[in-house]
């Protein structure tokens, strides 16, 4: 399954920095306590996509990076 296409459309098109920015922003949240069970579900629900946004940016990086070095190398 890819990932990716899982992702909620408002995180999908979110660009890194915001995404990291909002799961910190989730954790504080979690890390804080006082949330009801199901809001905690929810905000756990995002963080984990968000999280997957990040890495898909940082991915995404590592690749250009990689092609860059193997073009200059060539």
């Amino acid at each position: 399954m890819n990932e990716a296409a899982a992702l909620p459309a408002d995180i999908e098109a979110m660009s890194y920095e915001q995404a990291r920015d909002e799961l910190v922003a989730v954790v504080t949240r979690l890390e804080a306590g006082g949330a009801s069970l199901e809001e905690s579900l929810a905000l756990w629900e995002r963080g984990e996509a968000l999280a997957t946004r990040c890495e898909s940016w940082l991915e995404g990086a590592r690749e250009r990076l990689e092609a860059a070095r193997a073009a200059r190398e060539a």
